[in-house]
Parts: structure tokens; sequence; C-alpha cells
């Protein structure tokens, strides 16, 4: 049901939210950027608490692209929406898992399907079903033809068998999976038997004079035979024309090995070829030009034991598969491509100096220009008549907001658009900090200041570590926010050490293969420079981290006894079962060897073996259904802390994954680590959770 409403989203209730948590996880969330055909409308989801407040739920929002109305909800009901586009005569499309108007009382709970909002507004109807549930869809932008994603039993041939399998599944009790071919994981997902499905819906109806619902559209199977999930589960593109389907492949590399090429499908035959399938390198996130003539693609080397990956864009004519670099020489790791509007142009984003910034660079050729100064950008948007670019700009002082961008003018900062997730005054500063490596190496970090920090009441440092190990901190987290430490008190310190991309390939090459040393070393002279503050209270500090963050953590238990207070989240501990259980350990073995016949890296650079070594508190923390790093890390290090007499506690949480994405368990997250951090940094009483 469609109801606009000017008012603001429901949110806390404190002047400074981020003092009580409460407070802090009812904060709107703003994520996903959409752009009308006309360049008129903008709309972006909302998260918000449902009414219970044990989960977020999103509603879909109009922002005013000039930035002079405020905006309005178009959005409302209780499953949420998602996944926005418009479709070339201005209606608005999205998922959603609300009940269909026309269905039956034994409908059972319906699944997302696929729903249409009038450009000029009115009920939203429903356009497209699966029994899969609709995970995705993208609209050809000249002819208005739909595609659509679901995941589909194996060897069902039309909607009404994919329901008879499933049901015939469920009522013989079966949830066994035979695997023929790896992997058999992916993030928090257990793999098959499902597989992901591509679906031709065509050009929609329009809405029915008479006000009458409608059927849904038919789906054509553009995809009968299984595929492997590719690297990354983006979404198909067509063509303008809707005559081709731009679609990630995952094909074998190697015994247990994958890597992803981009192919080329005819929506009317259903054939597909290859359009470009290198065997040294990942290549995805292809986008058509205007015309549909050209492709471009990101290429992502396949890195090795001895090499990092690199990144490229490639340019490829869309008929004969022919590619040429766009982009050589370029130091930095270019994402997300796509043309401007009259096709001479490709703007991209990459990571750059702790920044995510948005570059563009001609087509005929030339060097890339930065376009951005501060911030980290996404969900870029091109104005079909080439007058602005719009994005989402977040930094670690600004949550994700909608802005308009020049498209030429080099080093903009613009004003943010009006945005329903607007915040407030934050509870501290917002610092840039440097300091000079052992080699000589610059390192990068920025530095979040709580409001009284001074040399005559100096603030305890929180060391805080970003996972990946490819990435940099350089954007608004929610679920790492500094803001809520700072709002206790704690400076947090934000490094990019060797391994953080947006430094050069160089900067990664450091730390490739030898997580113990320059990414350790970077990390504590990071801290020193900071600590050269007067500001900041050298003798109470403490270490954190998160994945590879997590490893980090770990690592500096091992290394040293500085800190008061270590928390590890997520982590890698011992190298040699991590790389045998994680779901792509082909793509880690690359850098690590074989820990069969190459073991000299696990040896030096496994914390589990330093164990021996560590006297300083940790606070362990790790979800279940963490697929990426799987819980028997954290098992294995809780077991060697406590046997050893280390004090330490364990927060383990069953039913979440690598991140910890309910209201109820992110508030506990952040309860437990506060209370954790105050025993050992403030010398306060621990004091427990009152749910835990």
């Amino acid at each position: 049901m469609s109801s606009p409403d000017a008012a603001a989203p429901a949110g806390p209730s404190a002047e400074n939210p981020f003092e009580q948590l409460a407070d802090f996880v009812a904060l709107p969330r703003v994520t996903g950027l959409a752009l009308s055909p006309d360049a008129r409308r903008l709309a972006v989801s909302v998260q918000t608490l449902d009414p219970e407040r044990k989960k977020w739920v999103s509603a879909l929002w109009e922002v005013d692209p000039e930035g002079r109305r405020a905006p309005r909800r178009l959005t409302r009901s209780a499953p949420g929406e998602a996944s926005p586009v418009f479709a070339p005569d201005g209606s608005l499309l999205f998922t959603s898992a609300r009940p269909d108007p026309a269905a039956g009382a034994d409908a059972g709970d319906p699944k997302p399907a696929l729903w249409s909002l009038p450009a000029d507004g009115g009920e939203a109807r429903l356009v497209a079903g699966h029994p899969g549930g609709i995970g995705g869809v993208t609209v050809a932008a000249g002819s208005g033809d739909v595609v659509v994603a679901a995941r589909a039993m194996p060897g069902a041939a039309d909607t009404d068998e994919e329901a008879a399998r499933r049901k015939a599944r469920k009522d013989a009790g079966v949830t066994a999976v035979l695997h023929e071919r790896y992997p058999v994981r992916y993030w928090d997902s257990d793999l098959g038997p499902e597989t992901s499905h591509l679906y031709w819906a065509g050009q929609l109806p329009g809405e029915d004079p008479s006000g009458a619902p409608g059927e849904p559209v038919p789906l054509r199977d553009l995809t009968p035979g299984a595929r492997p999930p590719a690297g990354g589960g983006e979404d198909p593109v067509l063509s303008p024309d809707g005559r081709l389907l731009l679609l990630v492949e995952s094909v074998p590399d190697g015994p247990a090995g994958r890597r992803n090429r981009v192919a080329v499908l005819d929506t009317a035959t259903g054939e597909s070829r290859p359009l470009v399938d290198d065997p040294l390198a990942d290549v995805y996130a292809a986008r058509f030009s205007p015309d549909g003539s050209a492709v471009v693609c990101v290429r992502e080397t396949l890195s090795s034991y001895t090499d990092p990956p690199d990144y490229t864009l490639l340019l490829v004519d869309a008929a004969g598969g022919k590619a040429r670099d766009l982009t050589p020489g370029f130091d930095r790791w270019p994402s997300a491509p796509q043309f401007g509007a009259d096709g001479s142009v490709v703007y991209f984003l990459a990571d750059d100096d702790g920044r995510h910034a948005v570059f563009r660079v001609p087509v005929a050729g030339g060097e890339p220009v930065r376009l951005t100064a501060d911030g980290a950008y996404s969900d870029l948007r091109v104005a079909r008549d080439g007058s602005a670019l719009y994005a989402l700009r977040s930094a670690y002082d600004e949550p994700p907001t909608p802005v308009r961008l020049d498209p030429e003018e080099p080093g903009q900062q613009p004003a943010g658009l009006p945005s329903p997730g607007a915040l407030g005054p934050l509870p501290g500063t917002l610092h840039e900090v440097t300091a000079t490596a052992a080699d000589g190496a610059r390192v990068q970090s920025w530095l979040v200041l709580p409001e009284g920090a001074s040399a005559d009441s100096p603030a305890p440092l929180l060391l805080w570590i970003h996972g990946g190990p490819l990435m940099s901190w350089n954007s608004w987290s929610w679920r790492w926010c500094p803001w809520v430490m700072a709002a206790r008190g704690y400076a947090v310190l934000l490094p990019n050490p060797a391994l953080s991309q947006g430094f050069g390939q160089d900067f990664v090459r450091r730390g490739w293969g030898s997580w113990g040393e320059a990414p350790y070393t970077d990390l504590m002279a990071a801290v020193d420079a900071a600590l050269e503050r007067p500001d900041l209270d050298a003798g109470r500090t403490a270490a954190m981290g998160g994945s590879f963050g997590g490893y980090m953590a770990n690592w500096i238990a091992t290394q040293t006894d500085r800190f008061r207070a270590i928390v590890t989240h997520a982590s890698l501990w011992n190298l040699d079962s991590f790389v045998g259980t994680t779901d792509a350990a082909y793509y880690w073995e690359k850098e690590w060897g074989d820990p069969f016949t190459e073991p000299r890296r696990y040896e030096l650079h496994s914390p589990h073996r330093f164990v021996d070594a560590i006297r300083t508190p940790m606070l362990v923390i790790h979800g279940d259904r963490d697929y990426r790093v799987p819980v028997g890390e954290a098992l294995q290090l809780w077991y060697g802390l406590q046997k050893r007499g280390v004090p330490s506690k364990f927060l383990y949480f069953p039913d979440e994954n690598h991140w910890v994405l309910t209201p109820g368990n992110s508030t506990i997250w952040y309860e437990t680590v506060l209370s954790f951090l105050a025993e050992h940094v403030l010398d306060r009483p621990w004091e427990r959770p009152a749910l835990l």
C-alpha cells in the first residue's frame, strides 16, 4: 500500500542518540538510491525499527534532486520494500514480501515479489511473483523490458512444478543437500538445492483503468540450467533495447577453485556466449553504453602466492568482445563503472587516501580525474540528459546522504540533499592523523575525538582495525560506529595499515602473505603517532577489530601487552583450520599456499602458534552462522585463553553471521563491549548485560 507523507521517519528521542543504545539502534538508515529517467525523482530505501523493535524494515522515500522539497514517504508495509528501480514510464518497481490482495486465505506466508508504484502515486500493484521469491530486478532503459532473479529448484520446468517440488521436499521432511562441486556455502547461506535463475518478464502492463489488480505477468526462464553463484551476487544488466543481458558467471578455476566471467545472453532465444573470459582474472560489474554498442567492466587479476590482485577497467565491444584497458597505469582499484549520458566518458568509484571517491575517465583515452574531495560515495547514478550525477555520500562524521554532483568539476564537496536519515550534532570531532612506518611508508588514520578531551583531561584510546583486509576505513558504519564510543568518552583511532586499498599497489604488497609484519608495525606506528597528542591518554588504551581486524587483534595480543584490553570479533585464529573450513578456501590458498606443501606462512603468521604469549584480557565474539570465518576459530581461541588462565569472555550468537544484524543482538554486542572496556580500561566493576 502506498501512502505518501512528508513527516520524518520515527527515530530516537534523545538529543544525543549515541548516549543510549536504544536510541542509537532506532536511528533511520538510508540505503540504496534510484533515479527516475527524467532525473526529477530520487528514491531511497530507509531502514527503521519495526513496531516490536526486533528487526529493521525498509520503506521507500522520495528525495527532491534539486534539494528544495522535503523528503516524502512512498511506501508503507509491515514486511518493507527493497531494490527500488524506475521504469521508463516513471513507475517505481521494488521487491516486497507484502501479501497479495488477491491471494486466498490458504496462500501461506508471501515470498518477496515484484511490485509497481505508478508515477503519479496511488496503490502499488503486484506484477510478478515466484515460489522461491524474487531477489533482484533490472529494467531496460529504453524499452522498459524487465528481468528478475529468483532461486529455483533443479529440474522444475515452470513455476507450478517449482511450487510442487518445494512442497514435496517439505512434506517429506527433507533438508539434505547433495553437493557435486565446490563451494557449498557463501557468507551465511548454505548453497543448494536451489540455484540462481533469471526470468524474463518483458514489458509490464500498465494500470487497469477499471482499478482491477490484474494478473501477475508470466515469467520465462532465461537460464534453465543450474548456475553456480557468482562471487558478489550482483544483479544482471539489460541493454537499453532489452535484447541482450549481461550476467556474471562463476566457472571452474583449477581443482575446487572458481573465477567469474562476464557473459551476454540473447533474451529472445536464451542463448548465451562469454563476452569477457580471462583465465587470469575475475571479471564483473559490467554495464552497457547508452547505445548498447559497448560494455565497461572491472578486471581483477587473480592473486597468487607472490602477488596481490590488481584492478582495472575494460572497455569491451558488445558484439565482438574485443577489449582494451581503460585505466592503464592507474594505481588505484576502480569499481562500479558506468557510462556517462552520451557514452563519451565512464564514471567509477575507487578508494583513494582514506576516501572512496568518484572519478571520470574519457572513453577515447586519458588520465582519470577525481571529482570529489572528501567522503565515501556509493550508488552512483547518471542523469540521462548529462546534467548531473547523484550518489549516496558518507564519511565518519556523516551517515549516507543523497548528493548531487557536477559531471565534470574536480574536487567537489556538494551539500547533502534533504534526507530522511539526517543526524544532528555528533558527540565529538573527526581528525586525520598520519604516521611514518618503519620502512618510511605513510600510514593514514582517522581519529574520532570525544567532546571534552584535552591535555588536562585526556581521553582513553581505542584502536579499531578494519576487516577485509583489502579495504580501508573511509565511510560511515552502523556496525562499527565510533560515535557510540565517543559518547562515552573514548577516542577511536581508525588506521589504514599495509594491505589497505587506496594507497597504491606497493602499499598492499607490503603486507601480502605477511599479515603479522608490516600490517602490525603500521598499526603500532599509527598508535604511537596518535598518542603524541596531549589529549589522549597513553596509559588507557585498548584494541579491537573484526574479521581481518580480529586477526590483527589476536596477533597484537601475542606480540605486545601495551593494551589493557582486546576485543576480537569474527576473527581468524588458526590459519591452517581457517583455510580448510571457510566458504571460499581457494581464494585464501592463493595467498597463503597449500598448508600441507607450503606451510611457511602459516607457521610464521598464525596467531594460535603464539598463544602462550598472551597476557592481555580478551573478549571473543562470534556468530554461528558465520561461514566466511567459521565459529571453530573462536572456539579454539576461547579454549586456549581459558586453559592458560587469561582473563577472557566469549560472547556467542547462535543465529548471527559474520556481522550482527538484528537490533537486539546489536545492542547486546555494544553493551558487552562497553562493559568489558570499562572494566579493563576505566577500572570500573564488570557489569554483565541484563539480558545475558
